[in-house]
């Protein structure tokens, strides 16, 4: 992906969020001088964008943690070779949120002044099947209540958690796991300082539909989208730059969104893909079939400037024709930051989350999981939650 593609993309020349950061670099110099941090889920495209950003301050301390070996090791490379030094007190341990290895690590440390998680499952093929829905629930909302519990037993300090426009008024189940997330983190609230941050799209991100774009070119396979599903995206630097200055600055029971405008930040998937293809030097061919447009596809020579593409309205499940940052009752406050809003003491429901949170621990012991009993689960404690099934998943297509 070359800066060309992502400018046009974005439609900016530079990060969102970097007058934010200059303006109030002396905060931020002051907060994490000599501060240790740890981030969970440091090598996936947030975390690793944060973890970028972060090494660029004088922090006392590090550590990067990852079930993901391979990203994690290619991360140390990067900036390791880079003009971005990590601390001298720097580790990372290959190892996920929500383990006993996880939890011994964490017995093992010093307290740390800053703790950012970005561990999740982010994708809504989650809701699939009854498995990935259990694995997600764990991952973003149960093992989440487990460190909170953890680390409120300790000296305080300030929690940062990544959630997601789909969280508000959600159209999917991942959706409302982020909603669920937000709950968890506002329940322990009163022990340690909780912030969060509802993420536009990050473009190119990994597993995305845009990183999907570049992969398919690079094996000559044909680009499809849905033509009427539009989404904000921001860049990894803009990703990192708004969880920084969230996880330091933010206080207690606050959400930063970005300040972004329909009329002139919204995309469709099919508008971006026409956009990458033409600034990579070719012309969409548009068919009406997945089977045409591969057929096209197997027979390009490498003189072909056309590419196939196949763009169809959205039929699947969990689809949100635009997403959305502010709920039904709030408000943002968007003059203390110059591209950033702030949303102060959202709602609160302790006594939903607990229900959940039983009623989920009990399944996840039950012999057999059902789809039903998880939705149904979900849909009484995420009471915006409208889940469409529209009878095929996102596997299901090209």
């Amino acid at each position: 992906m070359t800066p060309a593609i992502l400018k046009r993309v974005l439609r900016r020349d530079c990060s969102l969020f970097q007058a934010d950061v200059e303006s109030r670099r002396p905060e931020l110099l002051d907060a994490l001088k000599g501060s240790r941090l740890l981030v969970i889920g440091a090598a996936g495209s947030i975390g690793g964008a944060f973890s970028r950003e972060v090494v660029q301050w004088p922090v006392a301390a590090l550590r990067l943690v990852d079930p993901s070996e391979n990203n994690l090791v290619a991360l140390v490379r990067e900036l390791r070779a880079s003009s971005l030094t990590p601390p001298e007190d720097f580790a990372t341990s290959a190892i996920a949120l929500g383990t006993p290895e996880f939890d011994h690590f964490l017995e093992a440390q010093p307290p740390f002044d800053y703790v950012v998680n970005f561990a999740a499952l982010k994708h809504v093929r989650a809701e699939r099947d009854p498995f990935t829905l259990m694995r997600m629930i764990q991952v973003n909302v149960l093992a989440l209540d487990a460190l909170l519990q953890r680390l409120s037993r300790g000296s305080g300090g300030r929690f940062f958690s990544v959630s997601s426009d789909k969280a508000v008024n959600p159209a999917n189940l991942m959706g409302a796991s982020k909603a669920l997330m937000e709950q968890t983190m506002w329940h322990w609230s009163d022990r340690l300082t909780a912030v969060t941050s509802r993420f536009a799209n990050v473009a190119f991100s990994d597993g995305s539909l845009l990183h999907g774009f570049l992969r398919r070119m690079e094996k000559r396979q044909p680009l499809a989208a849905p033509l009427d599903v539009k989404r904000y995206f921001i860049s990894h630097e803009e990703a990192g730059q708004l969880c920084l200055l969230a996880s330091v600055l933010g206080g207690n029971r606050e959400v930063f969104i970005p300040r972004l405008e329909a009329d002139q930040d919204l995309s469709t998937f099919a508008e971006i893909a026409v956009a990458v293809l033409q600034e990579s030097g070719y012309t969409p061919r548009l068919f009406s079939s997945d089977d045409e447009a591969r057929r096209f596809a197997a027979s390009m020579g490498p003189e072909c400037r056309e590419w196939p593409c196949c763009f169809t309205v959205s039929d699947t499940t969990g689809e949100k024709d635009e997403e959305e940052f502010l709920a039904h009752g709030e408000a943002a406050d968007f003059t203390t930051y110059r591209h950033i809003g702030v949303i102060r003491e959202p709602a609160r429901d302790p006594e939903g989350l607990q229900r959940f949170l039983t009623t989920m621990r009990r399944l996840r012991s039950e012999p057999l999981w059902e789809m039903s009993a998880l939705v149904q689960a979900m849909e009484q404690a995420v009471p915006a939650l409208s889940h469409r099934v529209a009878g095929r998943d996102l596997d299901g297509k090209m």
